[in-house]
């Protein structure tokens, strides 16, 4: 394929218009250690800190432009590694649950390694999807959606009345319709 004038092979402009890491590099010298200490005291695990500092600093190699001209570069590292560190949070708490509710089942009925990785990995996309619902909504959402229940018995288990499960659950699929629509 001849490239016609005034056009770049692909490879070539991706390289070309490729962010400038070079910002995140000095953020990442300059305070990786203390973003590591300062999880490691929230957190109380070396790893999980670590890790979650990992995280930080690629999620910065995503966007570079933001981190040149931090007036707080600890304040913005300290606000993504919080969002990071309240979604490992409840992800290791709902892998908790779910690992508990899997060791009620009999041997036979436990699903293989690799079905239980995917089930828990539908359940924080799950989870995520319907981070920001109040938690009536949330409850009643999957109440209806995973538990089948109908809306009169979520009315009884929330203790609501009927027309307030109507107004949560049209509230939470109109969030989830929102997320994945736009």
């Amino acid at each position: 394929m001849r490239n016609r004038p005034g056009r770049f092979p692909c490879a070539f402009m991706t390289h070309r218009l490729a962010p400038d890491p070079q910002p995140v590099q000095a953020l990442y010298v300059d305070h990786h250690r203390w973003l590591v200490n300062w999880l490691r005291r929230k957190l109380g695990c070396g790893f999980d800190a670590a890790d979650i500092a990992q995280d930080t600093f690629c999620r910065l190699l995503a966007t570079p432009e933001r981190a040149s001209g931090l007036r707080e570069p600890r304040a913005y590292l300290t606000t993504l590694a919080h969002g990071l560190a309240v979604d490992h949070i409840r992800r290791r708490k709902l892998e908790r649950a779910y690992h508990d509710e899997l060791a009620q089942l009999p041997e036979e009925l436990s699903p293989s390694p690799e079905t239980r990785a995917v089930l828990l990995e539908t359940l924080v996309r799950i989870d995520r999807m319907l981070d920001g619902l109040n938690a009536k909504a949330k409850a009643a959402f999957l109440m209806s959606r995973l538990d089948g229940m109908s809306y009169c018995d979520i009315a009884q288990t929330l203790r609501v009345s009927l027309s307030s499960v109507e107004k949560y659950m049209a509230t939470a699929i109109r969030h989830c319709y929102t997320l994945r629509y736009g």
